[in-house]
């Protein structure tokens, strides 16, 4: 299976996308070399995501490998998630039958962060972690963009 990659600079830092087997498989913080390869599909993602940061798009439309079995219910959920509101780990628990700690795991492991929201899921009682390069500053970031800055204070 062929895979693509290529960078692209945003308000919180470089970020690489990854197509496989036509579907975006990975975003991951900081950027590989000087990747500039292009596909029709690392094109939308690039342009939707910059569209994103611009204030211009809420839901990210892309053919995305969201994995097997609770990983790909669990991703599915946090895309469920609208663009500026949020959800608790334990609220997300109970809807997917699973413990908030699992949720919390799934979430630092989400393979493709910002395009599938996991910034969106808060603790009971505080932000939550956030696995992202910037850490919580980084996850304050992406809610402030997205409205959801009341919900901080």
């Amino acid at each position: 299976m062929d895979k693509h990659v290529t960078n692209l600079e945003t308000p919180v830092g470089v970020l690489t996308l990854t197509e496989e087997g036509g579907q975006i498989s990975a975003l991951r913080w900081g950027g590989l070399f000087s990747l500039t390869e292009t596909t029709p599909l690392l094109q939308a993602a690039k342009a939707q995501l910059l569209a994103y940061f611009a204030g211009d798009l809420r839901v990210f439309d892309l053919p995305l490998a969201l994995g097997q079995g609770f990983q790909a219910r669990f991703l599915a959920a946090l895309c469920d998630i609208p663009f500026g509101e949020t959800q608790t780990y334990g609220e997300l628990a109970r809807a997917l039958g699973v413990s908030a700690q699992a949720i919390g795991q799934a979430c630092g492991a989400n393979p493709l962060p910002v395009i599938v929201p996991c910034h969106r899921v808060l603790g009971a009682a505080g932000l939550g972690g956030y696995s992202g390069a910037g850490g919580v500053e980084t996850k304050v970031w992406l809610l402030r963009h997205e409205g959801a800055a009341g919900l901080l204070l």
